[in-house]
């Protein structure tokens, strides 16, 4: 009886059938979907690069021209304490008397105490906006970057 039962069974189970077309078209599909993804990603990290060669560029320029900037205002604070130190010098090879030396030489330290105050903020301000100029464009990039990310 129990052959029966079993031999009855199995020929009233049916196994789904295995149809290679609809498998093949879905294999496709997501060949093609993984295709598709691949080439936004190489795009998307195409254009990445290309903004961060541009902004390092930039700033690569901007680093030199604020270079420039500060070696200028270097030369120019070096040649005017040349000129002070020669002016002054001068000022004590004619001098007629100790008191006036000692008049020439407190004015001069003075007066040079004056000017490296005023270069040392020259030199603050330059440098200053050196640094922002200099990083503005990496800023820039980087403020994109994390727009783009949070907007994906």
């Amino acid at each position: 009886m129990s052959r029966t039962k079993t031999a009855e069974t199995i020929e009233n189970v049916e196994f789904p059938s295995f149809d290679a077309s609809k498998a093949t078209d879905q294999i496709r599909a997501f060949a093609e979907k993984g295709v598709e993804q691949s080439k936004e990603a190489y795009a998307k990290l195409k254009t990445g690069a290309e903004e961060t060669q541009k902004a390092l560029e930039s700033t690569y320029e901007t680093a030199k021209t604020v270079s420039g900037d500060l070696s200028l205002k270097t030369i120019a604070a070096l040649r005017a304490n040349a000129e002070a130190g020669f002016s002054h010098l001068e000022a004590l090879i004619g001098a007629k008397s100790l008191s006036e030396v000692v008049e020439l030489q407190t004015a001069f330290l003075r007066k040079r105490v004056e000017m490296t105050v005023e270069q040392a903020k020259d030199f603050q301000a330059v440098a200053s906006k050196a640094a922002e100029d200099v990083s503005k464009p990496i800023k820039t990039a980087f403020e994109k970057a994390v727009k783009d990310i949070k907007a994906a």
